[in-house]
């Protein structure tokens, strides 16, 4: 048998293997626990808007804020390994798979330690740049204090649920969202039902799940890997942390942190633009942002199955596996923009009265409705393309789009400005298509560049 036989066969195997059930077996508990990922942000904001206190639901929406921009500037662990381990999969470099997560939670973790020690200085410096109201102060700074102990274990989860993913096992990445959100909720009810401790004790009983979904995810790890592995793992430190494999690990997550925090930045201005119009704009924006992120999250799982897919693919060297995975998420993709689109015309009112009590909050949060249905069906392409590129590993080409797209998207929130809320959210759309547009130019050399094996 020939080289050229032999990969034709790896190509054969690898894109003979993806169908619409295997993409929908491998998406829906990554669509299942990506729909928990904003359910923290929920709980944390109805059990407080359910109290009617206008001021502690903008300080923990501007408070989740801060926490977003901190934490999610290092959601490379997340992305970046995902996109290698699938690679390294695809490969068939079982070693290899094994030391990415090894090296991730050794950047992670310590990263988290070093936030939680910084966050006296960050906390406030943050807070004062967001433009807070004088009366959401107080909340704003309880939560988010509390929020940066969970900062080590926020970090290691990251890792391990991006190993996870890129490995295919999602499931198993479920299961530990299952155990963050569980926790979460049990304990909000606890501290804020129970104790009354408002935005303070939100905050702790967020931290505190934080580390219990990076135990559960440390006995999966265990569990998949078998008896000893973390020993064989770290038996050889010096070929484990060897500069060429750290300097890849290093280089893809440095431009991808450039992208987030980008893109961080956005939302941010986003939930800033809120904040100068006023305390019930800024917390109806919030309540609206949870929709957006469900829906978001939600098609993430067919993002991140095409993360694992396209990354196996190009670990393999297969274009019509590569080709296949784009157009099957795709497919899934923009039946669910849609769907959720519908949804949100249809049933947004009862969402926000089932959120906040307040009655100023609940009206301005109604008027905008329109353009939070929008944003499922027009962010589409631009989940997609994120999900693309980052199983290819490509952060160069995601850190440029991102710059592109944000830069823009400060433009025209500047130039919408009179339109008041309704310009903060047709800037915010417009985001979604410059992501896309730039995404989209570089998509056809990804393709002519991924060899046949």
């Amino acid at each position: 048998m020939t080289g050229s036989d032999a990969g034709g066969m790896t190509e054969a195997r690898v894109a003979g293997r993806l169908t619409r059930r295997t993409i929908a077996a491998q998406a829906w508990p990554i669509i299942l626990g990506q729909a928990l990922v904003p359910l923290v942000g929920i709980v944390d904001a109805t059990i407080i808007g359910r109290t009617g206190d206008a001021a502690a639901l903008a300080g923990v929406a501007l408070g989740a804020t801060v926490i977003n921009l901190v934490f999610w500037a290092f959601g490379f662990l997340r992305m970046g390994v995902t996109g290698l381990t699938a690679q390294a999969e695809g490969a068939g470099d079982a070693g290899e798979v094994v030391a990415i997560l090894l090296r991730a939670l050794a950047l992670g973790v310590p990263i988290g330690i070093a936030l939680l020690l910084l966050s006296p200085l960050i906390v406030p410096a943050s807070l004062g740049l967001m433009s807070v109201p004088a009366d959401a102060f107080a909340p704003a700074h309880a939560f988010t204090a509390m929020r940066f102990f969970g900062a080590p274990a926020a970090l290691g989860f990251y890792a391990i649920n991006g190993w996870l993913i890129g490995l295919g096992r999602t499931r198993l990445a479920l299961g530990c969202q299952l155990v963050l959100n569980g926790v979460n909720i049990v304990l909000d009810l606890v501290l804020v039902g129970i104790f009354h401790l408002g935005a303070f004790g939100v905050g702790i009983g967020t931290a505190t799940a934080e580390w219990a979904a990076m135990g559960a995810g440390l006995i999966v790890a265990r569990q998949l890997l078998g008896p000893g592995a973390w020993r064989r793992g770290l038996a050889d430190r010096h070929a484990l942390f060897a500069w060429p494999a750290m300097q890849r690990l290093i280089a893809v997550n440095l431009d991808i942190m450039i992208r987030t925090l980008a893109l961080l930045l956005l939302f941010t201005w986003f939930a800033r633009a809120g904040a100068r119009l006023g305390t019930v704009p800024l917390a109806a924006n919030h309540v609206l942002m949870q929709f957006v992120g469900v829906s978001a999250f939600v098609l993430d799982g067919f993002a991140f199955t095409a993360e694992h897919r396209v990354g196996v693919a190009v670990g393999a060297r297969s274009r019509p596996a590569l080709l296949r995975a784009i157009r099957l998420t795709g497919e899934f993709s923009l039946i669910g923009g849609a769907a959720f689109a519908l949804l949100f015309a249809a049933g947004g009112a009862l969402f926000v009265d089932g959120v906040s009590s307040d009655p100023a909050v609940r009206a301005q949060a109604i008027a905008m409705l329109p353009y939070c249905a929008l944003v499922p069906l027009i962010g589409v392409p631009a989940w997609l393309l994120d999900g693309i590129f980052i199983g290819a590993t490509r952060g160069r080409i995601l850190r440029n789009a991102a710059l592109v797209a944000t830069a823009a998207y400060l433009a025209s929130d500047f130039l919408l400005r009179p339109l008041g809320d309704d310009g903060v959210w047709l800037a915010l759309i417009a985001s979604y298509i410059f992501r896309a547009l730039s995404l989209g130019f570089c998509l056809p050399t990804l393709i002519r560049r991924v060899e046949y094996g």
